[in-house]
């Protein structure tokens, strides 16, 4: 077994996650509050937020989702707000009957009207489920958001809006992603029902 200096180690990892959260702040602090106001509009019109990823990112979009219907930090009427990541039996009949690439974009068809806010959310911006229900959900008029890592993939194709965490390492991309999360529903409770 070989030998760690846990000193070193936590040190390292701290380092590396204040540098993300701190550079991805400087670079996406204004396209949150841009998010923000949209979802403050989305949600004033009746419209509602849709949200989607693979493996970590679909914990982190129920997660969110959670935050806006449930509440963050104010005790305030439930905003709507859903996860297609949820549904055992839709996710997995679209998976069996058509293919894993179409699991996120026929939700997208089913429940997705021009008032809604769709937000995909892929660390890598590449992946092809996500990709596809932010193409379909351009059509539809909806406004489309990608949340991914530095490199951005091919969000940039289908997005109206890219907010990139500043790192290429998956665990710190997560990291920043679910803040930016909680950031998104603590200006939107301010926006909507008044500071904390």
């Amino acid at each position: 077994m070989n030998s760690i200096d846990y000193n070193d180690f936590f040190k390292s990892a701290l380092k590396d996650a204040t540098t993300a959260y701190t550079e991805s702040l400087k670079s996406c602090g204004q396209k949150l509050i841009e998010l923000s106001q949209w979802l403050c509009n989305a949600f004033e019109k009746n419209g509602k937020l849709i949200l989607f990823g693979n493996g970590g990112s679909a914990a982190d979009a129920q997660h969110i989702a959670a935050e806006f219907v449930n509440r963050f930090r104010l005790e305030r009427k439930p905003l709507p707000a859903i996860a297609l990541t949820t549904d055992t039996s839709v996710l997995t009949a679209i998976s069996n009957d058509y293919c894993f690439d179409q699991v996120f974009s026929k939700q997208v068809q089913a429940f997705t009207t021009p008032m809604d806010v769709i937000l995909g959310i892929s660390t890598s911006g590449n992946s092809p489920s996500v990709l596809k229900a932010l193409f379909v959900a351009r059509e539809m008029g909806a406004k489309t958001v990608g949340i991914t890592g530095e490199n951005g993939g091919k969000m940039d194709q289908c997005c109206d809006l890219v907010i990139r965490a500043a790192s290429s390492d998956t665990a710190r991309i997560q990291e920043v992603h679910i803040f930016f999360g909680h950031l998104l529903c603590d200006l939107v409770e301010r926006q909507i029902f008044g500071s904390v």
